[in-house]
Parts: C-alpha cells; sequence; structure tokens
C-alpha cells in the first residue's frame, strides 16, 4: 500500500523535526516542486475564471474573530491568543474574515459583483496531538482559499461555477470518485442558531445540486458553524475519506460585517476551496500516483543521460536547454553508475533524455518515456509544451 508518510521520505516530498513541532511539516525540494506547480496551476485556473488574488496575514486580533463568530463557536480549534502592546493577537483559522475586510475596504457598487478574490494563505489549527499525522492531519495549513461577494440573486450560479472549478481540478490532478456530501447544521452551540440562515444557504445548495443532475449523501453535523456546505470527499487506497474541496453559502458574516453593496444591499458570501488544504492534496497525490506524477507536477520532469563522459559536454547542453524551456530538469552523469542502473533510479521521472554518440554529434536526444516506451528524438521545447496543464 503507497502510505504517503513513508513515501513522501522516501521521495523527499517532506519530513517532521521534533524541534519544530508536531503537525508542522517542512517541504524538501522534491515536494516543494509538486506544491509551486499545483499553486501555480491552480492560481492560473482562477485567474481565467475572474478571480482577483490578494495576501493577508496570518494574524488578526481577537476582536476580528469574535466579530466573525469564530471565537464564540470555534475557540476550541484554535490557539490562543498573543499579547502583544496591549492587544491580543490570534494565528487565524480561517481566511474568511480577512477576505470579508478587503470587500469592505471600500464602497461596491451593483455592477462590480460578483467580485471574485483567492488566496493561497495559511491557516491554523490547534489539533490535539493524538490525531496528527503526516501531511494529512497538520496544525499548519495553506490554503487554496476563495470567497465570492454576489447579489443574492446571484448566488447559485456562483456555486455551479465554483463546482465547474472544482471538477476541471480533479480531473487535472488525476482525482476520481469523489462523493459528494451536503454537510448540515446538528445540534448545540457549536452552530449559529439562525434556522431562516440555514434555509436559505441550504436551499441555494439543494438547487444547485439538483440542476446539476450530482448524486450526493446529507450528513448533519458536518456543516460550517454558520451556514451548511457542499464537500467533495474523496478517499485513499486505505479507505480512509477525508474532505478535500467545499463550497459554502454564508449570509452570516455578510451581516456581522455589516457588508454592503450601492443601494443599502447586503451581499452574500460564497467560500469555495477548489483543492482544499495543499498538504491533504499533496499527501493523497502521493498515494494515488505512487510518486509517479502527472508530467506537468513531477518534482523532476527529465533527466539527461549521457550514455558516457564522452557525452558529458552534449548532455550538459541538453540540460540548459531544458532548463531554459522550463522544464524541471537535472543530469545524471555516467559517473553514477551505468546507464541502465541511472535509468531504474529515475524511474519516476516522465522524461528521459539519452545522449549517446550519435544524439551527440546531431544535438538531439533520444527520449525514453516512464513507461519504458522509446519516442526517439523529441525537440525539449515540445517536451516542455507537453509538460504544462491543460485548462
Amino acid at each position: 500500500m503507497n502510505d504517503h508518510r513513508r513515501l513522501g521520505r522516501e521521495l523527499g516530498i517532506f519530513d517532521t523535526d521534533p524541534l519544530i513541532g508536531s503537525g508542522l511539516p517542512y517541504w524538501l525540494p522534491a515536494g516543494a516542486a509538486v506544491r509551486k506547480a499545483i499553486e501555480d496551476y491552480v492560481h492560473e485556473l482562477e485567474r481565467r475564471s475572474g478571480y482577483l488574488h490578494v495576501n493577508s496575514p496570518v494574524l488578526g486580533k481577537r476582536e476580528l474573530y469574535e466579530r466573525s463568530g469564530h471565537w464564540a463557536h470555534y475557540a476550541d480549534d484554535m490557539f490562543p491568543p498573543m499579547r502583544v502592546g496591549g492587544e491580543d493577537f490570534v494565528l487565524r483559522p480561517s481566511l474568511c474574515p480577512h477576505h470579508a475586510l478587503i470587500y469592505r475596504s471600500r464602497g461596491r457598487s451593483r455592477r462590480e459583483l460578483p467580485l471574485r478574490i483567492a488566496e493561497l494563505g495559511g491557516m491554523y489549527r490547534s489539533e490535539l496531538s493524538g490525531v496528527l499525522g503526516g501531511l494529512t492531519r497538520v496544525r499548519a495549513i495553506q490554503l487554496n482559499d476563495g470567497h465570492v461577494f454576489c447579489a443574492p440573486e446571484q448566488a447559485a450560479a456562483e456555486v455551479s461555477a465554483a463546482l465547474d472549478l472544482i471538477e476541471a481540478a480533479h480531473v487535472q490532478l488525476g482525482i476520481s470518485a469523489a462523493r459528494y456530501r451536503l454537510s448540515l447544521r446538528g445540534d448545540g452551540a457549536k452552530f449559529v442558531d439562525d434556522p431562516g440562515m440555514w434555509e436559505r444557504s441550504e436551499a441555494v445548495l439543494r438547487a444547485v445540486l439538483k440542476e446539476r443532475g450530482r448524486d450526493y449523501d446529507e450528513e448533519r453535523g458536518e456543516g460550517a458553524f454558520y451556514g451548511p456546505k457542499i464537500d467533495i470527499q474523496i478517499t485513499d487506497p486505505a479507505g480512509r475519506e477525508a474532505t478535500l474541496s467545499t463550497v459554502q453559502v454564508d449570509y452570516f458574516q455578510p451581516e456581522r460585517f455589516d457588508l454592503r453593496y450601492a443601494g443599502g444591499d447586503r451581499p452574500v458570501m460564497v467560500h469555495r476551496s477548489v483543492v482544499g488544504g495543499i498538504e491533504r492534496l499533496v499527501a493523497h497525490l502521493v498515494e494515488v500516483h505512487g510518486g509517479a506524477f502527472p508530467a506537468w507536477m513531477a518534482p523532476v520532469q527529465a533527466v539527461v543521460l549521457p550514455v558516457s563522459d564522452a557525452e558529458l559536454a552534449a548532455a550538459e547542453d541538453v540540460l540548459r536547454r531544458c532548463l531554459a524551456a522550463g522544464l524541471r530538469a537535472e543530469l545524471a552523469p555516467a559517473d553514477r553508475g551505468s546507464l541502465g542502473a541511472r535509468i531504474r533510479a529515475h524511474r519516476l521521472v516522465p522524461y528521459q533524455l539519452v545522449v549517446g554518440a550519435r544524439e551527440a554529434a546531431g544535438g538531439g536526444v533520444s527520449l525514453r518515456l516512464r513507461d519504458g516506451s522509446q519516442a526517439g528524438d523529441v525537440p525539449v521545447e515540445r517536451l516542455a509544451a507537453e509538460a504544462r496543464p491543460v485548462f
């Protein structure tokens, strides 16, 4: 079984250190490359869909989270306040309060809506040590988050558009067999006590799911504290299920922050995460692909293999061309072993570029694919084009 905790360390994706702390993994070079490829893909997918990208602080005053409702309903999952200069600051448990303040940073007109903003930002959860594990349950999360501020009559279309983005990303990432769940309010103080607000949000989500012909399950008690949500559930090779992507309709925070647009009307806030937390996503992809990532996200996309030392100079030139074309490439010279041994050592690399005497003389390469098939002399520029995600 592909356990990401074992594979992740073997492949140089991530590691941990007790001096940093439990639930706080760090990214090694291969993992940082995978993460950057995913971040760049999602950023471009969002940009093409009309999102404006922002950046906001990972800290906020306690007063901010009291206003948003997190302090009253979510404090058990937050880190304790830090006293600085006579004020209490908190590591943020969510990005949505910051985005609400970005929305209200100036007056908004009706024709600006929907206003779509997105951010890949850090958020922090005070998880108990007993539930932490690898990249799937961590205390510091890099969340692909986004919020759409829209008029009430636009909310259903924006929820559906968010699901389009999620489904497109899942295809590109190689994620299949996801289960849709409508997560609803449960009992107790965890949830905002406003039945009418919950009913309005739930009606929007149900209407979208019906229109899209999407089968889904329902689960009480799994909604956000401020409203219901559509959760897209994934299952790892061991059969464990987790939430990856999500869409929520929120009438609560626009009221708490007194968000308005010209004419005095209040927008609806649609929360959506296309790929969720990067840590959980990468853990899943490591297990699904077993380290043999699609070419566009592979840590090393191409390895250049001179047959002998005589072809080293030609191989170095090929490497320079690969890097200039945008490929993540490296050189495996002949002093690292036989050609067969070097090919086996790089079996997870999508493109293996062999440079023998004939290729060196002609300035080309002999392309060997990860599955062992031969593709002949292929220009590195074409490989670079093929190693990009599809939008």
